[in-house]
């Protein structure tokens, strides 16, 4: 059977990316999950995925083409490949999205040396995937094993500088969210909630559990965030999904979508896939390993096309309170605000505690203020037992 690679939907906002360059060749063997291409689009250089096993027979778009999504990038033949962006057809914006200069590649390692090397099996499979020399890397963690954070950091100060975008650039990069974001509330009514949180406990033990965590094993609040959301979207799966063709479609998958401000005024909300399955340090390491590679301007199709829904935070911006604009055809999204020293009533006596603004955006047409204040509730009520988290 002869099957078809396109130019991948990578999130509603897109229409078109430029082809950066192939990962595989002509007689290559492929299988499912394999990155085959890197792909250009406004939110930076995204590896892309495929979905099927077989050997491709042609290569039909050149390194450097701007096509449109749809277009056929390449021939297999094998089994029919599944479209991982299937569950988000609807484009957003109309506008074609400003290119930004892709992230040069490391120097690679001779495998005799990486044998020699004391490495976490996460951080190896990581350095690999990033082609990082981990002879360049000095261990941190116990026995001077190199860490996976080790790796990050590296990737971190290897990678070019990003130029800093052009007026043009910046003004279309504001008219893709300003289309999408338009399109949000001119077609989904949202309505919105906000609850207040103590993380009094949640300090607490993250605190007790970061004095004895080695650094790689450190937590910071917005794991324990990203958790509670997670959570309750599996306990209450209409806000966990999406809108199409007049009906709310749910997912029996939780992938939450952490927004990230980028330079130059670009937004990217990757998830972390099967986030409620996870534990803490497990999504810890994830957040820190998407973070690097955004700044790099380096991610992957299916943590931009899988979200089911979305957090976003102001906290490093000493925000109080958010109410965020719903990402179609997502039906949900939750906002912090900072955790700020507040007065707090505990047992009939005023103290001072840290407390988090947690905001919902909800489209009206799945569900309601009664259901959105059970799952806000559900996150509250998570955060007050983070050693169950």
């Amino acid at each position: 059977m002869t099957s078809e690679f396109r130019m991948p939907t990578l999130g509603p906002d897109m229409e078109s990316g430029t082809l950066v360059a192939w990962q595989v060749k002509p007689g290559d063997t492929v299988k499912h999950g394999d990155i085959v291409a890197q792909v250009e689009t406004d939110k930076g250089v995204i590896d892309v995925e495929i979905f099927a096993a077989g050997t491709v027979q042609k290569l039909l778009v050149e390194p450097g083409a701007h096509v449109p999504v749809g277009t056929v990038l390449a021939q297999l033949s094998g089994e029919e490949p599944t479209d991982v962006t299937s569950a988000v057809p609807e484009r957003i914006n109309e506008i074609e999205p400003a290119r930004v200069a892709p992230a040069a590649a490391l120097p690679t390692l001779p495998p005799a040396v990486q044998k020699r090397q004391k490495i976490s099996p996460a951080a190896r499979a990581r350095a690999h995937a990033l082609g990082i020399d981990i002879s360049r890397v000095t261990g941190t963690g116990a026995g001077a094993v190199v860490t996976l954070e080790d790796i990050n950091r590296l990737a971190v100060r290897s990678a070019p500088a990003t130029a800093r975008p052009s007026a043009d650039q910046v003004h279309d990069m504001r008219r893709v969210i300003g289309k999408a974001m338009s399109r949000s509330k001119r077609e989904i009514p949202h309505y919105y909630l906000s609850m207040d949180c103590c993380f009094s406990k949640a300090r607490s033990w993250l605190e007790q559990h970061n004095s004895s965590a080695s650094i790689e094993q450190r937590l910071l609040p917005s794991a324990l965030l990203l958790k509670a959301v997670a959570l309750a979207a599996h306990a209450l799966p209409d806000f966990n999904g999406y809108y199409k063709d007049e009906a709310f479609v749910p997912s029996s998958d939780v992938h939450v979508g952490m927004a990230i401000a980028m330079r130059g005024g670009r937004l990217v909300a990757p998830a972390i896939l099967n986030g409620d399955q996870k534990s803490l340090p497990a999504i810890m390491s994830e957040l820190r390993d998407l973070a690097t590679r955004v700044r790099a301007g380096h991610m992957r199709a299916t943590e931009l096309a899988l979200s089911t829904i979305t957090v976003t935070s102001l906290a490093e911006e000493g925000v109080g309170s958010l109410m965020p604009i719903i990402y179609p055809p997502q039906v949900a999204i939750v906002g912090f605000g900072s955790i700020l020293e507040q007065p707090w009533v505990v047992g009939g006596a005023v103290c001072v505690a840290p407390v988090i603004a947690i905001s919902l955006a909800a489209d009206h047409r799945v569900t309601d203020g009664r259901a959105g204040a059970r799952f806000l509730r559900h996150i509250h009520d998570a955060l007050q037992a983070p050693e169950a988290l």
